[in-house]
């Protein structure tokens, strides 16, 4: 199920979706979060890099036989997108981030580290954690394009 959350009156920005623990769910949650984002007239690239990841760690370490993993993005204030990732493995928190060695795999926190403007983790909701991202957004980006989803009139999309 993919929806958005947006709070009457407000002009709170929230979207939410479950996906399958898998390469393909984490691939779809970064198109789909790149899309919201759009929606919303905000940047997209450094975001779609940190969703990607926080995402692609979510399908491999935080995967367990039958167990989703969930994304949301929110837009905190108006000037901080927060992006979570909760995955069902409460019990493997992210070692500390440090030089991978050779090899193809363990730049994903490298890579959030370096683009966001703060992360980190979260236990719970149990046996969950949340592994969380945050990113300044530039003065005046939170204005939504023309076109797009309007403050207090929310958009219920079902996959």
């Amino acid at each position: 199920m993919n929806r958005e959350l947006t709070q009457p009156g407000t002009g709170t920005r929230q979207f939410a979706i479950q996906l399958s623990a898998t390469r393909r769910g984490a691939r779809l949650a970064r198109l789909l979060a790149v899309e919201e984002l759009r929606s919303w007239g905000l940047p997209l690239e450094t975001p779609a890099h940190v969703i990607a990841e926080l995402a692609a760690n979510a399908a491999l370490h935080g995967h367990l036989p039958g167990r989703d993993f969930r994304l949301t993005l929110a837009v905190v204030g108006d000037d901080v997108l927060r992006i979570e990732v909760i995955d069902p493995r409460g019990d493997r928190l992210p070692a500390p981030v440090q030089e991978p060695a050779e090899g193809e795999s363990g730049r994903g926190l490298l890579l959030v580290e370096a683009l966001a403007d703060r992360w980190g983790v979260t236990p719970g909701p149990a046996p969950c954690k949340t592994v969380w991202a945050e990113i300044d957004l530039p003065t005046g980006s939170r204005q939504p394009r023309p076109g797009g989803p309007r403050p207090g009139n929310p958009r219920h999309v079902v996959l």
